[in-house]
């Protein structure tokens, strides 16, 4: 009953904030521009779009190596593409990290599997988080609203903070961390995390590829861009993007809809750029993660055996 009250609760999040974002701007011109796509710019996207998802695979194969064992760029690339799917059609991102810490607990451990994907998901909002602040002297000569400036500064340190926050679980001396399930494996975890950081190669490689991936999506927005002929400078993009995708980890809506699309109308809005361009640059990002999730979901359906599908569909995964 809680389960459902939160997916109600998360439908009316997204439902709420994707009618003031479309409130907000004319509808008829929204339609009207629509059908005049540049479908060979939605092409580009697509294309970096598929480009991400390989990046992205690649660091959670390192990240589980950290753990202790070897999956394989081509098994990490086919469990992320599975869990694409499961994080568009779920209330949550969790539904696919709890897809890929079951598919990899299926050839490892459940605990490899689970600290992977959680320092997967620490490392990338962290990074993202770092890439924020360091363009928030160019953000903010663009935001001039104290309200918007006030949220970037929140939002990108307190990422920052809490990913300090988590890492300092690993410190040897919190004992009192031991005493209880969940405490001793964040604890653990964290541990691994400090070995990351203590080692420059590993440390680099998945900043790098962490850099990679959020400025592809930048390019990804960028494209949507020009396939509607928004104005919007490339490096505006990332400047104004990277924060709105930031603010959507919070996981209030269903896969971020709603959330986005009124942070990408307020951020365009702060910047001087159309408020409708800023919400169908925003429809076209999202719709192009759809098109990933049902690409996902032809690989799920092709690649895993009739048993395991509905063992993920039932209340153990969809939860």
């Amino acid at each position: 009953m809680r389960k459902a009250l939160s997916v109600l609760a998360k439908a009316t999040v997204s439902g709420l904030l994707l009618y003031f974002a479309l409130r907000s701007v004319d509808i008829g011109t929204i339609i009207g521009r629509l059908s005049r796509l540049e479908w060979s710019w939605i092409s580009v996207g697509l294309g970096l779009l598929f480009i991400q998802v390989i990046v992205l695979a690649l660091r959670w194969e390192l990240l589980i190596q950290r753990c202790g064992f070897n999956l394989g760029v081509k098994h990490a690339l086919r469990f992320t593409m599975i869990a694409g799917f499961f994080n568009q059609t779920l209330p949550s991102s969790v539904g696919g990290d709890a897809v890929r810490i079951w598919l990899v607990a299926k050839q490892s451990n459940w605990r490899a599997a689970a600290y992977s994907v959680l320092l997967d998901r620490v490392v990338g909002t962290v990074a993202l988080a770092i890439l924020v602040v360091v363009c928030l002297p160019w953000t903010l000569a663009l935001v001039r609203n104290p309200v918007g400036r006030a949220a970037l500064l929140m939002i990108g340190l307190g990422c920052i903070a809490a990913g300090v926050a988590f890492v300092s679980l690993g410190w040897e001396r919190l004992l009192i961390l031991q005493r209880w399930s969940l405490t001793r494996h964040l604890a653990a975890a964290a541990t691994v995390a400090l070995t990351i950081l203590n080692s420059p190669r590993t440390l680099g490689a998945m900043f790098g590829l962490s850099v990679i991936v959020h400025l592809l999506t930048a390019l990804i927005a960028w494209s949507a861009a020009q396939s509607i002929n928004a104005d919007l400078p490339l490096l505006y993009s990332v400047f104004l993007v990277l924060p709105v995708v930031l603010l959507t980890v919070i996981p209030i809506s269903i896969a971020g809809w709603g959330l986005r699309e009124g942070a990408m109308v307020a951020a365009f809005g702060y910047a001087g750029l159309p408020a409708s361009d800023g919400l169908m640059v925003s429809l076209m990002f999202g719709a192009s993660y759809l098109i990933l999730g049902a690409a996902g979901g032809l690989v799920w359906v092709l690649t895993t055996a009739r048993g395991d599908r509905e063992v993920m569909s039932t209340a153990g995964i969809a939860d």
